[in-house]
């Protein structure tokens, strides 16, 4: 099954790396690309897994777009910034 999520927060290819390793690791995800440009999620994979997508997205601080108001996104905004820099450090190793 294909999935196709719009997040806010991707600001580079630090972001999209630990977008795709986090995703990654979901059981069931065959692949995950991240277009930094439009902020969208794309996953093959099993059925069923969009809750555990937006889930995990969230959790790393890319909450789907719409989703999170005030002190919610300010919150998924700072882990954003946490795993950007992470994404960045794996990316040059």
């Amino acid at each position: 099954m294909n999935y196709e999520i719009s997040v806010e927060n991707i600001k580079c290819g630090g972001c999209a790396g630990t977008i795709v390793k986090k995703v990654t690791e979901l059981d069931g995800v065959d692949n995950t690309k991240v277009d930094i440009e439009t902020g969208i999620v794309k996953v093959e994979g099993a059925e069923g897994l969009r809750e555990a997508l937006v889930a995990t997205l969230l959790k790393h601080g890319y909450p789907e777009t719409g989703t999170t108001e005030g002190m919610a996104a300010a919150k998924a905004k700072a882990k954003s910034f946490v795993s950007c820099a992470v994404g960045r450090i794996n990316a040059d190793k």
